[in-house]
């Protein structure tokens, strides 16, 4: 009759180990971040349905107003505005129109993400933008600009022609010279006068990404224990 022995050697065990430990930790892991999302997206659904939150003279939690409806009430100064570089838009090349509003009875602003205008002239002059002059009432979505500094991008923007590579939400506050909300609002609201196209993609759903990445570390983590159960036993004749 048949049977089996089980070679045990401590080496091979403890790297089996490190090696489960570290593919079931990642696929914790991943789980956890598709868990969170779904929520995070479940949650931005509910307050979605509540409406537009308003924004005032009082600084905003970035984090739990990011992909929220806001909306505010103010008055433009186009003497700070800017342009964000490289933002295409079907293929055309174009900028962002990036405009501070002054929130109504305040000395807090807001940035306002007008949306994209063309620029086929090429990088010699800037697009001529309409901006209201009375008090406007803007509706969008909250935008929180990344921190991060990108390889070759300038730290400053080319301020002669009010040109920015990315927005530096710290030192727009520098420039106004006043509290500067953290969140940018990305208008959706109609205004025929300015021409812009305003078109913004909706939070991206990676929740069956990360359940994806987390099947595979835990069907990695299945793959080499069989594997270490398979290599370390030995089949003997009986006598």
């Amino acid at each position: 009759m048949p049977h089996f022995r089980f070679q045990f050697r401590w080496i091979p065990l403890l790297g089996v180990l490190a090696g489960l430990m570290l593919f079931v930790y990642l696929g914790l892991w991943q789980s956890g971040k598709g868990d969170r999302l779904q929520a995070e997206l479940a949650q931005r659904a509910a307050r979605n349905q509540l409406g537009a939150v308003p924004v005032g003279a009082a600084l905003v939690d970035a984090v739990q107003l990011r992909d929220a409806p806001i909306q505010v009430r103010g008055q433009f100064e186009p003497q700070h505005q800017v342009f964000l570089d490289n933002r295409q838009l079907d293929g055309q090349p174009g900028l962002h129109v990036i405009t501070p509003l002054k929130i109504d009875g305040s000395n807090t602003r807001i940035l306002i993400n007008r949306g994209w205008v063309g620029w086929p002239g090429g990088r010699g002059v800037l697009p001529e933008v309409v901006t209201p002059t009375s008090t406007v009432h803007i509706t969008g979505l909250a935008f929180v600009p990344s921190h991060k500094k990108f390889f070759l991008m300038p730290d400053h923007p080319e301020a002669a022609v009010q040109l920015w590579s990315r927005l530096d939400m710290v030192r727009f506050a520098q420039v106004l010279g006043a509290p500067l909300q953290p969140v940018v609002l990305q208008q959706t609201s109609a205004d025929a006068s300015d021409k812009l196209v305003r078109r913004w993609d909706p939070p991206e759903d990676r929740v069956a990404m990360h359940r994806g990445y987390a099947f595979q570390w835990f069907g990695m983590a299945l793959a080499l224990l069989v594997f270490y159960l398979v290599a370390h036993v030995r089949r003997k004749e009986s006598t």
